[in-house]
């Protein structure tokens, strides 16, 4: 069975990916079809609910995995990220469109990188002949 830890960085790196790909394709798709300009999909609004959703499953995933594998830097790694994420939204006044995609991306990259090795630390914790 696997665990709720495994499952959580999982999540994460999920979310983080489908964060990046709305970052990097939607101006695109909203070019090649115009008609998607009626979804609200440029919308703030998206992006609050994806640190909504990423938010606690971060924290609960890395928190965990650091206490089997006690690697805190993975942890500020993935807080780093949450971090930028957050900027991105409440900075994009400051930085402009530019800046709140170069922030965004940061920040995916490093939750997904943070969960990505928290997963594997995990593991090698979990089944000591893996590592």
């Amino acid at each position: 069975m696997r665990s709720i830890q495994a499952l959580t960085d999982r999540t994460s790196i999920g979310l983080s990916l489908v964060c990046a790909v709305h970052c990097l394709f939607v101006p695109i798709l909203l070019v090649a079809v115009p008609s998607l300009a009626s979804l609200p999909l440029e919308s703030e609004t998206f992006h609050a609910w994806m640190i909504a959703a990423v938010l606690p499953i971060s924290i609960f995933a890395l928190t965990l995995g650091c206490k089997k594998h006690k690697r805190y830097k993975i942890l500020i790694l993935g807080l780093l990220g949450l971090t930028s994420l957050i900027s991105a939204l409440l900075l994009e006044s400051l930085v402009g469109e530019t800046g709140e995609k170069l922030f965004t991306l940061l920040g995916a990259g490093l939750i997904a990188w943070g969960h990505f090795t928290n997963f594997k630390l995990c593991q090698q914790h979990d089944n000591p002949s893996c590592g």
